[in-house]
């Protein structure tokens, strides 16, 4: 565990709690001290969900530290029962409670509760937020599935959606679409989860004939024990993409025994049109920078260089788990992996590399804008503003609609602002002109001030103004590089102060 003021995962009971979050039926007591009920902000706030988590906090003070605080946790487990009366209940302890080893598992066993209790042991100081969420999980199918019971077989295919959970990027969006594609292929859905599940719903998992993973940092350990235990193939294409939803639905028509040409055959994807046409060549080769969790990251950099026709110039995720996909989708594009949870590491590299377009999470949003570089949100962990009102998926053609827009977007409108600033001073397009539409309630003209002397710096600067001027006619999502190259080829060959002779000769310098 360390401490940051930016951080990518929680520590692991908040996986835990969007897991509990995420189902209905199913309630959470955790131990832990009155500051961590900040959690709850989580989803109220962030996600904006109209009802608190189903979670009941020991909220035990200093004060308590000198009594019994077991007898705190069965109190509090005792009370969740009695006013919640959930199908299962989930036990486990903070970050912070966890050094007081009071052991939930065992205070709840030898309570004798009359509900399912699903004890976790979450390693507050060696594991984070998503290892949270996929071992509370995998404990859940564990404990709650059927072991009767049998895939049901027959002509109409049964099929698990896994790996969904509450505050998850886009979840609620791409279980939509996801439904959408397997109800044109004829396969039913026997259950998603958790996102919507009860602990009844688990407890026919079994009855399936494959399980769909979606999210492989959440569903792949339940998926593997449910393929070891009832013998369920997996789906493991995440269809994020054109050309991933393409495979992912070839997979699962062979799965389910179906032709899948008429899904196959959905064009209301407007991305492949796109990347034909004329338009797409202003934007073919732009570098971009691709930073967030292991999935989303991957799937980021295909779409990037098959279907949008950029070069991808660094590739990098947070959770290490996922280190081994990571370092084989950086290989296949000549890139150097970036695993790492520092977000100073992951801005250091962003400046390095200079990309046109960085996709990422909030953090490489706030990165970027500092840099100065347009930026697109790709992954968890997200803000308010990635969690929409309107349906806005990442998954399926549909989603892929979605990315289109939010990768495209920033570039197009990057040239836009360029050009505005290209003719900020031109005596027509200034500030003071007026709209040209509006020429005769336009405002009056400026007069232009005298330029300042060309050569003479500001106190203090490498550039001269000339100079400075001259730059600002790169576009802006390039216009670091340009500097950075610059004022190194100047400190090579001794040139100071910078005019406009030596930024021709940078130039020169690093065409060749």
């Amino acid at each position: 565990m360390q401490l940051s003021v930016w951080t990518y995962e929680g520590p692991p009971h908040v996986g835990a709690m969007r897991v509990a979050t995420a189902m209905e039926g199913l309630h959470y007591v955790l131990h832990a001290p009155q500051g961590d009920t900040y959690a709850d902000l989580l989803f109220t706030m962030i996600e904006r969900r109209g009802k608190r988590p189903p979670v009941t906090y020991t909220t035990f003070q200093a004060r308590d530290l000198g009594k019994d605080t077991a007898q705190l946790f069965q109190d509090a487990a005792r009370e969740a029962i009695d006013r919640f009366k959930p199908q299962a209940l989930m036990v486990g302890a903070s970050c912070t409670a966890e050094l007081i080893q009071d052991d939930p598992a065992g205070l709840t066993e030898a309570m004798e509760l009359d509900c399912p209790v699903i004890p976790l042991e979450l390693p507050s100081y060696q594991r984070k937020e998503n290892w949270g969420a996929a071992e509370s999980f995998y404990q859940l199918v564990r404990t709650l599935a059927d072991p009767s019971l049998k895939p049901r077989g027959g002509a109409r295919k049964l099929a698990n959606i896994l790996g969904p959970t509450a505050l998850g990027f886009r979840h609620r969006d791409d279980v939509v679409e996801v439904r959408r594609i397997l109800d044109t292929l004829g396969v039913e859905v026997n259950c998603v989860a958790p996102l919507g599940a009860t602990p009844a719903d688990l407890a026919q998992l079994g009855a399936a004939d494959f399980n769909i993973v979606l999210y492989p940092e959440i569903g792949e350990e339940a998926a593997r024990w449910l393929e070891r235990t009832f013998g369920q193939p997996v789906v493991r294409t995440v269809p994020i993409g054109v050309g991933a939803t393409r495979e992912f639905i070839a997979e699962i028509a062979a799965l389910a025994g179906v032709d899948p040409a008429s899904t196959l055959g959905d064009d209301s994807s407007r991305m492949p049109w796109w990347s034909r046409s004329v338009d797409s060549t202003y934007l073919t080769g732009k570098r971009v920078f691709i930073f967030g969790d292991a999935t989303h990251a991957v799937a980021a950099a295909r779409i990037a260089s098959e279907e949008l026709g950029f070069e991808v110039c660094g590739l990098g995720c947070y959770n290490r788990e996922f280190a081994r996909e990571l370092r084989t989708a950086a290989a296949r594009y000549g890139v150097e992996p970036l695993i790492t949870d520092d977000h100073l590491a992951v801005e250091e590299a962003i400046a390095a590399t200079s990309p046109e377009l960085v996709l990422g999470t909030q953090m490489e949003r706030h990165i970027a804008k500092r840099l100065g570089f347009p930026c697109a949100v790709i992954s968890a962990p997200v803000h308010v503003q990635d969690f929409p009102a309107r349906h806005s998926p990442q998954m399926g053609f549909e989603g892929a609609n979605v990315i289109f827009d939010s990768w495209v977007h920033p570039l197009v409108m990057g040239l836009e602002e360029h050009l505005l600033t290209m003719f900020r001073e031109d005596f027509e397009f200034s500030d003071g002109a007026g709209a040209s539409h509006l020429a005769a309630h336009g405002a009056k003209t400026v007069p232009l001030v005298e330029p300042v002397a060309a050569n003479d710096p500001e106190p203090g600067s490498l550039w001269t103004d000339e100079a400075e001027r001259e730059l600002k006619k790169i576009p802006f999502f390039v216009r670091g590089k340009a500097r950075r190259n610059t004022e190194l080829f100047a400190a090579e060959q001794g040139r100071a102060p910078i005019d406009l002779a030596t930024l021709y000769d940078a130039k020169a310098h690093y065409a060749r």
